[in-house]
């Protein structure tokens, strides 16, 4: 197992923000969630009540811990979020016969029919976001987010080794 030495391509006196790409990545990620959240407003949705909707009707039925873990947000949080949308009438909540600390959910009928819409808004914002690359340039960028992603796991575990530049992403 070789070792790889990270580059350089950023140092401490040469740091501009316009030019980092955790700030450009941040500054997209914000334009894309206000663009989704302006467009499911007619559904009375915030992207706290939109995401955890969408992830449900991907997934049918989840539970809290797992929905939480998923989205990576504070249990706490998504309990609040989880009871605006119960009170909306789109989830329900059914707390576990085995295990009582386990909470189910699961989409109403209500819950699922304006779930539906999300898949389209957020095919059309990206899509929006996209405007002027080609479908090449679409998959390179998705080979290049998915390798900075595995670079930060790697990170994160202690590895040695940098993952491969040849990662493929499935479309």
């Amino acid at each position: 197992m070789t070792t790889a030495t990270p580059p350089s391509f950023y140092a401490p006196g040469h740091y501009r923000p316009e030019q980092s790409i955790g700030y450009l990545m941040n500054k997209v990620i914000s334009s894309i969630l206000a663009q989704a959240d302006n467009r499911l407003a007619q559904y009375k949705l915030t992207y706290v009540q939109w995401l955890p909707l969408y992830k449900l009707l991907t997934c049918e039925s989840s539970t809290l811990a797992s929905l939480s873990r998923d989205l990576s947000v504070d249990p706490a949080a998504l309990t609040r979020s989880l009871s605006r949308l119960e009170a909306k009438g789109l989830i329900r909540r059914d707390r576990s016969t085995q295990d009582r600390r386990v909470v189910h959910l699961s989409l109403t009928e209500e819950g699922r029919s304006v779930a539906a819409h999300v898949p389209g808004v957020l095919a059309d914002v990206l899509n929006g976001h996209l405007a002027g690359f080609k479908h090449d340039e679409w998959q390179q960028l998705l080979q290049w987010l998915t390798r900075m992603l595995l670079n930060g796991e790697a990170m994160k575990s202690g590895a040695q080794s940098a993952p491969s530049p040849s990662t493929p992403v499935k479309s």
